[in-house]
């Protein structure tokens, strides 16, 4: 079975938490003043990674909201198409440099909650079946439950690995 695929709506919101929670907490050995050094062996400074994770649970949760309200998403966002997402990247890095990592680290815990708040309020039919909501697309293999899946619990894990080097990486240098 796919790691996207899930049993239920608890084991969907169970997944995220528990990606998000051993991501944040590679954080924790995390210095201020390391948040934006960027090291050979590893593509985003640890502040990037934060604010692609914030990035994205925003542009999914705006996906949602425009449909709901009658409207139809432009996506991935407006101004931007799929095979220019490293454009969209870079906004959300610009959007987040200011923010200390302690600040980003609030954030994305807030993100993660109304992220989870989110999925709780959908039904299981929303989830788990395709084409209940347009922004999904056509694919039979693409119910909102894997949009969600890729968008949060798949690049925790990844991200987490992403930090992991980057320790490794910067503890080597030293």
């Amino acid at each position: 079975m796919p790691s996207y695929v899930y049993a239920s709506k608890e084991a969907l919101t169970a997944a995220i938490h528990a990606a998000y929670l051993k991501l944040d907490a590679e954080y924790d050995e995390i210095s201020e003043s390391d948040k934006d050094l960027r090291l050979p062996d590893v593509d985003r400074t640890p502040a990037e990674i934060l604010a692609y994770q914030l990035g994205w649970l925003a542009r999914v949760r705006s996906w949602e909201a425009e449909e709901l309200a009658g409207g139809t998403p432009q996506m991935p966002a407006p101004g931007y198409t799929w095979n220019r997402l490293g454009e969209m990247y870079a906004d959300f890095y610009r959007q987040y440099e200011a923010y200390s990592l302690t600040e980003l680290r609030a954030m994305f815990a807030r993100a993660e909650a109304q992220w989870l708040a989110w999925i709780d309020g959908l039904s299981d039919e929303e989830l788990f079946v395709q084409g209940k909501r347009r922004w999904t697309g056509e694919n039979p293999n693409w119910p909102m439950a894997r949009w969600i899946h890729i968008n949060s619990a798949a690049p925790f894990g990844s991200f987490r690995s992403k930090i992991r080097k980057w320790k490794k990486s910067k503890s080597a240098a030293v």
